[in-house]
């Protein structure tokens, strides 16, 4: 016993006590282990969308891993990262994910994959000092229930989250999400005074039985989880609940001389949202008619669907001279397809339509002509109604004479400024000009800067969902724009998304977009400006009144549907140029730094706020060539050289501390001694 204590003791000892420790210690991480995610953005960490995704899954959801053995750099890293990230969507999943990886070697596992209708890629491999050419299998199937979706050709580790976050979420139907829902926590209600059937209004008799019919229908279809519910509510009730909902209300003369208060429509509820089914009264010539029971059970559809998903239909306004979806050439807008994923655009001609309930964001892109006061109306209403609303505006409009005379620039009146000043945007008829700009290689110029292509770095760019990640966006022939009114609003929240740098101007009169334009020798005039912002909040309207209303049937029945404030809180995201919409700043795949800042855009708008971060998360947007002045060449120079000067450095403090420690020690035990100890051997 003394002779091992005395074992234990001795060098040989504490080496074998720590091998036993690091068994041990692997033992414990098989089964509990932490991983830390240094990368500034958390690139091997999920986000919170795809924690969400796969922690209520209601079926068993697989995704198989078919990635070829001995991949050359930088593909070896591709799939490296799956595997690295397959491990956290595991560790954050409930007990029906799972994933495996298929041993490629394996003619079996090559059939697998190619009846998944996966296709082996053609990779650049470095071999001997010669360039060639590989096959390898780089791609994935994910099963759930009866489908299956596939990810082919995964060679880069970029956006790898959000396309696999976004296939998985499509695969969710909305019967997964009705599944996990309690009954009665769907609620329809059938708002309608009692008092509405003293008025002669065609279809009110008949109403709730047409309504609770297709309420059945539909509540039959989806599991039973709806529930329906009808109130009569009248006086201030009535007018109270109107303003909540924005449901339309009524004014009426009783016989004893007080005054009569009635709601008549239709409202689906789940948790803190609603949205408002179309059912209406409506005047005629031969009197009021109740209006929407003709096609209620699919317009109760598709607000249930448009409810408990996420929005997938964005409204896009036609009309007035904006951006066609596809040209009479058959070229489409390449907004449109980087968004396909997972919205689709449905045009609106607000002068006929009116717009659809599960509708709850508007896109106006590059508008140049003038909405009348009820296309503005209808506009005005649905951000009341919490409705969101995207705009690109050009704020000046280029016209070309002949050929010896320069453009002319007007400023562009569509009367939207009637309802942005009153939500506390106030655009500029102006262009802004930035000496940190776009810089153009023209043959016979060289290096041209482009003033009126203001180029915003990080510092430029605002700390929030939409901008997360880019290192830089591109603007092009942007107007300034005032947001000082909704930031002092109370019910409001102003923030500036991108503005100019501080070496920038303002241009309304005079403008020259020559390649030779010089910027003010007045610096004094410099300043930043704002390019996009975004205001959210509670907005009030720009109209008194509901100015759509017509005349009809003579009677004592007065209608009411005017929303004088929002009834949900909306968001309004306004960008001074249409051109960052348009396909010359818009790539076809969606991978530059513009078409992500407006996906992110879109994404924040319906919903989709943690898409934005996932979607920009690992790529490399901070390009040392945009950088400005002389720290471009002096970020380059110190990562070539001055890495390893600081290393000499450190080695040589390092050597000078231990000499002067081993000094310190020998003065302070042997004093005598006269050897050169750092000499000595």
């Amino acid at each position: 016993m003394k002779n091992f204590i005395k074992w234990i003791k001795s060098p040989s000892g504490d080496f074998a006590l720590f091998i036993v420790l690091l068994i041990l210690a692997n033992i414990a991480g098989q089964k509990a282990f932490v991983r830390f995610d240094m990368t500034a953005q958390k690139s091997y960490s999920l986000s919170k969308a795809s924690k969400d995704v796969v922690k209520n899954l209601t079926e068993p959801l697989s995704v198989n891993v078919f990635f070829s053995g001995n991949l050359p750099a930088p593909y070896n890293g591709t799939a490296q990262y799956v595997q690295d990230i397959l491990v956290e969507y595991k560790g954050s999943a409930n007990k029906n994910f799972s994933y495996k990886f298929f041993d490629m070697n394996k003619a079996e596992n090559q059939r697998i994959a190619d009846g998944y209708g996966l296709r082996q890629a053609q990779i650049q491999e470095i071999k001997n000092n010669e360039v060639g050419f590989k096959q390898a299998y780089m791609g994935l199937a994910i099963s759930y229930g009866d489908s299956i979706e596939i990810m082919d050709s995964i060679t880069s580790s970029d956006g790898f989250e959000y396309k696999l976050t976004s296939k998985i979420s499509k695969m969710i139907s909305t019967t997964d999400i009705l599944a996990g829902l309690d009954n009665g926590a769907l609620t329809m209600t059938l708002y309608e005074t009692e008092d509405l059937k003293n008025f002669r209004i065609g279809g009110l008799s008949e109403a709730e039985s047409i309504v609770r019919e297709a309420f059945d229908s539909v509540n039959k279809k989806n599991m039973n989880r709806m529930t329906f519910v009808k109130k009569t509510p009248s006086g201030e009730e009535a007018r109270a609940d109107g303003a909540k909902y924005g449901l339309q209300t009524f004014n009426w003369k009783n016989k004893d001389g007080s005054e009569g208060v009635g709601i008549f429509g239709l409202v689906l509820e789940y948790a803190d949202s609603f949205r408002v089914i179309p059912l209406t009264i409506q005047s005629s010539i031969f009197g009021y008619v109740v209006s929407g029971t003709d096609d209620i059970e699919s317009n109760i559809t598709t607000t249930m669907q448009g409810l408990l998903s996420k929005s997938t239909q964005i409204g896009y306004v036609t009309g007035h001279g904006e951006a066609e979806l596809k040209g009479e050439n058959g070229a489409s807008l390449h907004l449109a397809s980087i968004v396909s994923d997972m919205y689709e655009f449905k045009t609106l001609n607000l002068a006929e339509d009116t717009v659809p309930p599960n509708i709850t964001s508007l896109v106006i892109n590059g508008a140049k002509t003038a909405f009348t006061d009820e296309e503005l109306y209808k506009i005005d209403q649905f951000v009341m109604k919490g409705g969101n609303l995207l705009i690109f505006a050009d704020p000046l409009e280029m016209q070309q004479g002949n050929y010896y005379q320069p453009p002319v620039f007007t400023p562009v009146t569509t009367g939207m400024s009637r309802l942005l000043d009153r939500y506390g945007i106030k655009p500029g008829a102006d262009y802004v000009f930035d000496e940190n700009c776009y810089t153009s290689r023209q043959q016979g110029y060289g290096n041209v800067k482009l003033y009126w292509a203001p180029l915003m770095q990080k510092k430029q760019l605002a700390k929030h969902p939409v901008t997360s990640n880019l290192g830089y966006v591109i603007f092009l022939q942007a107007g300034s724009i005032d947001i000082s009114a909704a930031a002092s609003d109370k019910n409001l929240k102003a923030s500036v998304l991108v503005k100019s740098s501080e070496h920038s101007w303002t241009q309304a009169d005079n403008i020259d977009l020559s390649p030779n334009l010089e910027p003010p020798y007045d610096k004094s005039t410099e300043k930043s400006e704002n390019l996009a912002v975004l205001v959210e909040g509670r907005f009030k309207s720009a109209f008194d009144k509901d100015i759509t209303a017509k005349d009809g049937a003579s009677g004592e029945l007065e209608s009411h549907t005017h929303l004088s404030e929002s009834s949900q809180p909306g968001k309004i995201f306004f960008a001074s140029t249409a051109y960052i919409a348009s396909n010359q700043l818009i790539d076809e795949e969606g991978t530059e730094p513009v078409a992500l800042f407006v996906r992110n855009a879109i994404d924040y708008m319906n919903g989709n706020e943690d898409l934005c971060t996932m979607r920009t998360k690992g790529l490399s947007l901070n390009v040392l060539a945009n950088t400005a002045g002389i720290f471009a060449p002096i970020i380059k120079y110190f990562n070539q050289f001055g890495l390893a000067v600081l290393t000499a450095l450190a080695g040589l403090i390092v050597w000078k501390l231990r000499s002067v420690r081993r000094a310190r020690i020998r003065q302070m035990y042997n004093p005598n001694d006269e050897r050169d100890i750092s000499k000595s051997k």
